[in-house]
């Protein structure tokens, strides 16, 4: 079960899905949803997995889930390379401020993932920030029924201390990061760009 929940909610999952779910409400229109959001999943979610899968296969890092604190420099890196590309592409295209708020608080959470992995050299569990940052956004967006959503969040963090891969406190900053940056931020960024005058 806990193998399952970890590969079934791996941070990839979430990622590839929450950008539709949020284009959706923005647009409310089936073609720039499925445009805005293949923009932010495939930049923020498809191209960081194959960097994975590519650096887990060579033997870069410890599997395609990068267990060891010290591989996860080249995929968080690519990551945001990627992530910058598509906010790019999103600014340049005049998308929705809420994709921008989306990509803005996921730009934000790999920073913040950096400087406590790089910085202060401890391995916060990316699993739960990201699955609790989706629980977040979701209830911001859809309203706060997509709080059942902290069901299958609640597994997937149990999954990371039952498998050995994070410890309980791992697991608990890294929900709240979750919370706090990937969520409270893109609460924030939607706030603050849906404000703006155009």
């Amino acid at each position: 079960m806990a193998r399952f929940a970890t590969e079934v909610l791996a941070p990839w999952v979430w990622v590839l899905t929450l950008p539709f779910a949020v284009a959706a409400a923005a647009t409310r229109a089936l073609w720039p949803t499925v445009a805005w959001g293949l923009v932010v999943a495939v930049t923020a979610s498809v191209v960081p997995m194959v960097v994975i899968v590519k650096g887990a296969r060579s033997g870069r890092w410890e599997g395609h889930h990068v267990t060891n604190r010290e591989g996860r420099l080249v995929p968080l890196v690519a990551a945001g390379g990627s992530l910058a590309v598509g906010t790019t592409v999103l600014v340049l295209g005049g998308a929705p401020p809420e994709m921008l708020a989306l990509a803005g608080s996921m730009f934000a959470s790999l920073v913040v993932s950096m400087a406590i992995t790089f910085g202060l050299k401890w391995k916060v569990s990316l699993h739960a920030a990201v699955a609790f940052a989706a629980v977040v956004v979701g209830a911001v967006v859809h309203g706060p029924w997509l709080l059942v959503l902290v069901v299958p969040a609640l597994l997937v963090a149990w999954s990371r201390v039952e498998l050995g891969d994070h410890t309980t406190a791992q697991v608990l900053v890294g929900s709240l990061m979750g919370v706090v940056v990937g969520g409270g931020g893109y609460a924030l960024l939607e706030l603050a760009l849906t404000a703006s005058p155009s």
